[in-house]
């Protein structure tokens, strides 16, 4: 079945169109340069600026959820998803649509507004990574230079990655570009990709912001918008930048909205950027993840690291959870120092630490990841089958994201909390605000629970040797104007220099 989408023509809610590739660029189509053809829509621009969304009222009711049911068919194909993008997702393995897919997907497609709400893992990135490419296929614009034609703001960087690695591949079937926008590396690669053209961002707030104010991206060619983790991101502070960079896109085109709660002003959001959405829930935010086992364990103090340690040496892939950065760096390094593989994932980590982290986690080089909660949300790595809160989480809602990591798109798994006995009276309360049922359990090294969840200890894996601390060369002033002479002890002269260049490169 091909897929239609949204005509000029029409109205844009329920409009058709045919599906068609995107070309590179205008310039064979119109006869005129791509320069040419971005100069002229800024000045165009420039005499008719963006229009401000006008706030809608408060009193207005959020739209009634709709409760998602299985496909009938089963198929992406009878949900309307034109077949070259049936291609790709076959080729990875994905032939079935999960609730949230079957509920919006006919909306989406159509052209409506839709807010989708669901818990952690329930597929939401295909939800809207579909109707994405499909409008921008469908619309017959052709890219221009740092005006994209697709906004997908996210709240991490980490999620930012993912969103795109599931994005890219359907993009490149119909030939749209995509580039990530975040944080904590470089802009200069981001410029690049901007300012050649792209038709899709998937962005931070902040750092979409600064490339904004230098004059590298305008939103004012946005034909579809993305909010995802809508309330993750009203918990991180970012909804008065969400808001600057949804009223810099025109007024009148797609925007969809998902988000695992309508809390902390995502209500707002709704209200005053959404028109007459589609509502669909598949699950409360708030209902544990269904297909995990849960325990609550009881450790001493003192014997607490010795059962995490014991936890944590199966064969199978396990995601630690800490409150802290020091924390979550200190146990990745004592556990593979035991001989268990351990990386860490914190915000102190620079983007590329973060990837290549995550990379050998999901490849498997390492079986335990120590993090805190920046992996709670927007981390996706098959087959993790234990979830250890080494450190009980603040709040429900992070009790149900952590788990989260774990019996993804119906898998099953196992989450572990660990108490101490001052941390006995949260963790009870904790539980039950998470709406989990498990009864306390008194474990210490060796207890048989421990192997029941683990399995058999996997072999014990040698560490690396650290790599060499840089040696930094004191010169005195005696020594500036005499070649071969210096003030290190004798063997830590010229040669510790290469030594030390060697060592910043292997680190």
């Amino acid at each position: 079945m091909s897929a239609t989408f949204p005509d000029a023509g029409q109205p844009r809610r329920n409009r058709r169109r045919t599906l068609r590739p995107a070309s590179v660029t205008g310039a064979e189509s119109r006869g005129t340069t791509s320069s040419d053809r971005t100069s002229s829509a800024v000045e165009a621009r420039a005499a008719s600026p963006v229009r401000i969304a006008e706030p809608r009222s408060d009193a207005q009711p959020l739209p009634r959820p709709l409760k998602a049911t299985p496909s009938e068919a089963g198929s992406f194909e009878a949900l309307g998803v034109a077949p070259a993008l049936v291609a790709v997702l076959a080729r990875q393995g994905i032939t079935a649509p999960f609730p949230i897919q079957v509920a919006t997907l006919p909306d989406s497609l159509a052209g409506r507004d839709v807010l989708g709400r669901g818990k952690t893992g329930s597929g939401k990135t295909l939800a809207f990574a579909l109707p994405v490419v499909a409008t921008l296929a469908g619309s017959g614009k052709t890219r221009q230079a740092k005006r994209p034609r697709a906004l997908l703001l996210v709240p991490t960087r980490e999620l930012a990655s993912q969103v795109a690695a599931t994005l890219s591949p359907l993009a490149e079937a119909l030939g749209l570009r995509t580039v990530t926008i975040f944080g904590g590396v470089g802009q200069a690669p981001q410029v690049r990709a901007l300012t050649t053209g792209v038709d899709i961002v998937v962005a931070c707030p902040g750092r979409l912001e600064d490339l904004i104010g230098q004059g590298y991206c305008r939103l004012d060619a946005v034909e579809i918008t993305v909010l995802d983790e809508a309330d993750h991101m009203a918990d991180l502070g970012f909804l008065p930048a969400v808001k600057r960079l949804l009223d810099q896109t025109p007024q009148g085109t797609q925007r969809l909205l998902f988000s695992a709660t309508l809390d902390n002003g995502v209500d707002v959001l709704i209200r005053r950027y959404l028109h007459d959405p589609a509502h669909h829930a598949v699950d409360p935010a708030d209902v544990p993840v269904a297909e995990a086992e849960h325990h609550v364990w009881r450790v001493s103090l003192d014997q607490k690291s010795a059962v995490v340690h014991e936890l944590a040496s199966g064969h199978g892939r396990s995601l630690l959870f800490t409150r802290t950065k020091h924390g979550a760096k200190k146990l990745a390094k004592q556990l593979t120092a035991a001989g268990i593989p351990a990386v860490d994932l914190h915000g102190n980590l620079s983007q590329n630490a973060r990837e290549r982290n995550l990379a050998a986690f999901s490849e498997g080089s390492a079986r335990v990841l120590v993090a805190t909660d920046i992996a709670a949300r927007g981390i996706h790595v098959d087959d993790v089958a234990l979830v250890v809160h080494v450190d009980p989480p603040s709040e429900h809602k992070a009790y149900t994201h952590r788990s989260g990591r774990t019996a993804r798109a119906g898998a099953a798994g196992t989450v572990v909390t660990i108490s101490t006995p001052d941390q006995a009276d949260e963790v009870r309360v904790l539980t039950r605000q998470a709406g989990i049922k498990a009864t306390p359990v008194l474990v210490g090294p060796g207890a048989p629970q421990i192997g029941a969840l683990s399995g058999p200890a996997a072999p014990r894996v040698t560490p690396p040797p650290a790599a060499p601390e840089p040696v930094r060369v004191a010169r005195s002033s005696a020594s500036h104007g005499s070649r071969g002479r210096s003030s290190a002890p004798a063997g830590r002269s010229g040669g510790a220099r290469r030594s030390s260049g060697s060592g910043r490169r292997g680190v």
